[in-house]
Formats: structure tokens, sequence, C-alpha cells
């Protein structure tokens, strides 16, 4: 029997293309150009193979997003006066809160969205960050999707700042109640904005390279 040598597929910088970061046009790099020089014909934004130093911004924006993630959780989210009494509610009180009043739905999901996601995504580009670092070729496709779930279910963990804005919109029972947004809203908001902007510097791409490195390496 005749064996063929399977020869794996031909990568865009080893073709010499580059993909645009704002219209994801896929354009071909001019000979004598070198990397940043070339911008995209469509809509001129400056090409690059990888997103730049996305290792390091990334890095960066997860270590701001967990160090504002504590005042998020220690200081109050909620600050609600009635009858001259004040009751200051952080996260996971007001989590706490909802289910003992018998509201299990409403306290899911905004333990879900305000604990668990932000948590979750810290994890996640914290790993994805570190196999990239490593050049580990574990898995690629199973990161990668992990990369697009974090990418795509962040914004919802502004969720709780969405309660309390509605909250402090619509109870306004005279003089008697009312609802404030505390500080601790403002630092959860930080916290989603930063881990947004996380997923969006890390270049997933980075994952992909280990694999064609590996590749090279075994084939050689």
């Amino acid at each position: 029997m005749k064996t063929t040598s399977v020869h794996p597929p031909q990568t865009a910088i080893k073709a010499g293309l580059f993909n645009c970061h704002g219209c994801s046009l896929l354009v071909r790099r001019p000979s004598n150009a070198f990397t940043g020089s070339v911008r995209c014909p469509r809509c001129n934004t400056r090409l690059h193979i990888r997103k730049p130093n996305s290792i390091k911004r990334t890095w960066a924006l997860v270590i701001a997003a967990m160090i504002f993630y504590l005042p998020a959780n220690l200081l109050p989210v909620t600050i609600t006066t009635y009858m001259g009494s004040t009751q200051s509610d952080t996260i996971m009180s007001g989590v706490i809160y909802f289910m003992q009043t018998g509201s299990l739905g409403v306290g899911l999901i905004i333990f879900v969205a305000s604990i668990v996601v932000p948590i979750s995504k810290l994890i996640i580009l914290c790993g994805l960050l570190l196999s990239v670092q490593k050049g580990t070729s574990w898995r690629p496709k199973d990161r990668t999707v992990l990369y697009r779930m974090t990418e795509l279910v962040g914004r919802w963990s502004m969720l709780d700042v969405f309660v309390v804005t509605v909250l402090v919109a619509l109870v306004r029972m005279g003089y008697m109640t009312t609802i404030e947004a505390g500080p601790g809203a403002m630092y959860f908001g930080v916290v989603v904005v930063i881990t947004m902007f996380a997923a969006m510097t890390f270049d997933p791409r980075l994952i992909w390279d280990a694999m064609e490195k590996n590749d090279e390496s075994t084939t050689c």
C-alpha cells in the first residue's frame, strides 16, 4: 500500500496574510513592508499579525479587575432608608435576602450573574494566559470555546448593577422609603467593564500558535 503524508494546513502567517481587527478583512502583506506599517485598505486600521502586547495587556486588566472585585463585594451595593432606619446590603447579603423572602429565582440569577460569572471569567482568563505563556497544546478547541463563552456572557454580569438602577428609579414611596446605590455598585461596574476589555484584549489565536510550533517540531 502506498502511504500518503498528511501535511498541516497552511496558516495565515505562513501565507503572508493579515486579519484586520476592525472589519475582519483578510489582507495580503506586501513583501517589502514590516509589521505595523500596513493598513487595512477598507477601514484604514493598522494591521498586526497578532494583537500587540496581548498577554501583557490582558494580565494588567485581569489583575486590576481582581483588585476592584474586593471592594465590589465588601462595600454595600444598595443603601435603603425606611422611616429613619438605614440598611446597607452587599451583593451577597442581597442574594441571601431574596432567598429568605421567597424570591429564590431572583436570588439565584443575581448570584450567578454577580458572583459566579465574574469569578469564572477571571479564572478562565488566568488559565488561558498561563497556558499560552507555557506554550501548551492541551485541548486547544476546548480552550477556544471557553474564551468565546467568556467573551459572550461577560456583559451579563452587569445584571446586578441593572437591578440596583431599576430599584433606585422605581422605589419612590414619598418620603417613607428611599433606595440609593452604594459604592459597591460603582466598583462592581468597573470590574465588569475591565473584564470585558480583558476578554477583548486577549488574542485567542495565540492558543493555536503553540499547536503550530509543536507540529513543526514533530515534522522536523
